[in-house]
């Protein structure tokens, strides 16, 4: 997920392993570079950004079905206003309220703008 320096900070902080996912060619979330994870190890999810909360449940759900027990969720900054729900109890550094538009009531949309959309999600 993003944020590597960061899960690798407070893992780090929590004297244990640090561990990532990723996207695999057909965009699903997996563990892959040799990473494991043993049913009942306990497990952290960090971000540095939260939005809709969408990455963080799948990472969420395929911990669950390696058999982890996942306890919590961090980010640096959650753009949802303090919305998403991702499932497990989840804290964030700052908390923004970001203006969002259906497109089809976009003004920016309206008036021809085009959308950028960054990060792992296409």
């Amino acid at each position: 997920m993003g944020g590597l320096m960061i899960g690798h900070e407070v893992a780090r902080h929590l004297n244990t392993r640090h561990i990532f996912t990723e996207r695999d060619t057909e965009g699903k979330m997996t563990l892959r570079r040799g990473f494991s994870v043993t049913p009942g190890d306990a497990a952290v999810i960090i971000e540095d950004v939260i939005t809709t909360g969408g990455s963080t449940r799948e990472v969420v759900e395929l911990l669950r079905q390696l058999g982890a027990d996942v306890r919590a969720a961090g980010s640096i900054i959650d753009r949802s206003g303090g919305q998403a729900d991702v499932g497990i109890p989840r804290v964030a550094l700052a908390t923004l309220q970001v203006q969002t538009w259906d497109p089809a009531v976009c003004p920016l949309c309206a008036a021809g703008s085009e959308a950028i959309k960054p990060g792992s999600r296409k």
